[in-house]
């Protein structure tokens, strides 16, 4: 049995991307409120059938949603408050007066939280009977990794991290010393459960008011979690840790185009033989998880599943790591067998050698092609849209890159002489649509493009800069940024080029 939208990347289709917390609205960060309905019909307007976002979860170290307490939970942030207001468990409230161009995290998830909070006390003191039902079948449905993860919040704000640093029976979850804090924290482990419930039906209602303007969402599956979360410390024994649970070996990447010292994440690495023993349960349980939010899922660093870069936990950068071999064909048999097929994107970006890509096609996986890297070695440059193949997800470039606009105006001479000989002149007035366009008239399946390069957007509002720890992830657009002309050119290149969807 595959999924029902495992043949959406063997169409002609196209697309934008856009994180949730890139949206307007006026509590300080993008959530699920009317800016998200408001840019679906954006979308459609323009002929899109794709919306890719970036991981739903909880924001992480740096405001980065790929270092997460939980693969599973969702970002309380995303939650719309007013909703909670028109339910009638949240008192109105004075707006802060947020930057509408970034999102200032360092005040924004504090108000929010207290909000949050509010709108449970509330719940407790007036909701009504359907509404009360409704949250206790949501936890019975998801006590598979809700338990712990309302247990690990509680303890958090307890005791801060790592969670292999506290009382040692909470760190190695001996039974009586949980089920003490299950006692004594019944209120606070209620409020994680409701802003969690509150969550999936916010992007549930969300995710239907896409699907019947015939817009699929495309999420995201950060191949590693975060150390401090819920996920390691639930499945201690899945990940390479020593006696004390600290990490043992960390991810990253080796030196790469980003960072001449590599990239160290710092993320715990899969206890590959031990996952295998139990059937890959938990990858299993995750994306099925996943695939009931979302439509496509982008397989983050899907070389890692081949070979990934193992750094001793005591080196401060990735230069000192090495490679070892991932689970391969076998995994993702595994999820085939149990799943069926799935569609999935593998980012296949860096530095991948035949044995991933004979990997990725196994599996049938469409792989990832960046523009902005095409403009170097020649005519054989496998980014150029001449060398891609059908089965492909072509971006001018993705939230790591640079906006195009930046991009060009950075570009070394020999870029911009390429770009020129294969785009034409126009690539000087006008990088972002000259790229688009290119890649819109390519033989790939898919096309998604960055919001940031439909709006022409400079440097300033970069969403993301591998290996850089602050000013990340906080970029915001406005409305008043959006005129009609935007989406009237989307919508003809994507008529012109056989892109427009099937069902509209």
């Amino acid at each position: 049995m595959n999924h029902p939208h495992s043949d959406l990347l063997s169409r002609r289709t196209s697309g934008v991307l856009l994180h949730i917390t890139s949206l307007p609205g006026p509590n300080g960060s993008g959530d699920f409120g009317p800016a998200a309905r408001h840019f679906v019909d954006w979308l459609t307007s323009a002929g899109q059938s794709l919306w890719q976002i970036l991981p739903l979860s909880p924001a992480g170290p740096g405001n980065s949603p790929y270092q997460s307490v939980s693969a599973f939970a969702g970002s309380p942030l995303m939650v719309d408050l007013d909703d909670l207001w028109h339910q009638g468990w949240l008192p109105w409230m004075a707006r802060k007066g947020f930057e509408h161009s970034r999102c200032d995290f360092e005040r924004v998830a504090p108000w929010r939280m207290a909000r949050l909070r509010k709108a449970w006390d509330g719940f407790t003191q007036q909701a009504t009977p359907v509404c009360r039902e409704a949250l206790a079948d949501f936890s019975t449905e998801q006590a598979h990794w809700l338990d712990d993860y309302a247990l690990f919040m509680v303890l958090d704000e307890r005791y801060g991290g790592p969670w292999s640093l506290w009382p040692e029976p909470l760190a190695r979850r001996d039974a009586a010393a949980l089920d003490a804090v299950r006692e004594q924290a019944m209120h606070a482990l209620g409020f994680w459960r409701f802003v969690q419930w509150r969550f999936w039906v916010q992007w549930q209602a969300l995710r239907a008011y896409a699907r019947d303007r015939g817009v699929q969402v495309v999420g995201d599956a950060p191949i590693f979690v975060a150390h401090h979360s819920a996920d390691v410390w639930a499945h201690a024994g899945e990940f390479l840790l020593d006696d004390f649970g600290q990490p043992l070996v960390v991810a990253g990447v080796p030196p790469d185009y980003f960072s001449t010292t590599g990239q160290r994440w710092g993320n715990p690495l899969y206890n590959w033989e031990a996952m295998a023993h139990r059937g890959y349960r938990w990858w299993k349980d995750r994306l099925i998880h996943l695939f009931q939010q979302v439509d496509v899922v982008r397989l983050d660093h899907f070389r890692g599943f081949e070979a990934h870069w193992e750094i001793p936990a005591s080196e401060p950068t990735a230069e000192a790591g090495r490679w070892q071999p991932g689970p391969g064909r076998a995994f993702f048999k595994a999820i085939e067998h149990e799943l069926g097929r799935l569609p999935i994107i593998a980012e296949d970006l860096g530095l991948i050698t035949p044995e991933v890509r004979t990997l990725r096609e196994a599996c049938g996986f469409p792989g990832m092609r960046i523009l902005q890297f095409a403009f170097g070695g020649g005519p054989t440059n496998p980014y150029l849209p001449h060398n891609m193949e059908r089965h492909t997800v072509a971006y001018t470039g993705t939230h790591d890159n640079a906006t195009t606009v930046d991009w060009w105006a950075n570009a070394t001479a020999l870029e911009k002489t390429s770009a020129r000989d294969y785009l034409g002149p126009c690539v000087d007035t006008e990088p972002n649509w000259t790229l688009i366009r290119s890649l819109s008239q390519s033989i790939a399946n898919t096309l998604v493009v960055p919001f940031q390069d439909v709006l022409g957007l400079d440097a300033e509002h970069r969403m993301n800069t591998p290996g850089r720890a602050t000013d990340c992830w906080e970029w915001r657009f406005d409305w008043a940024q959006v005129d009609h002309r935007p989406a009237e050119r989307l919508a003809a290149m994507t008529r012109a080029h056989g892109r427009w969807p099937v069902h509209r």
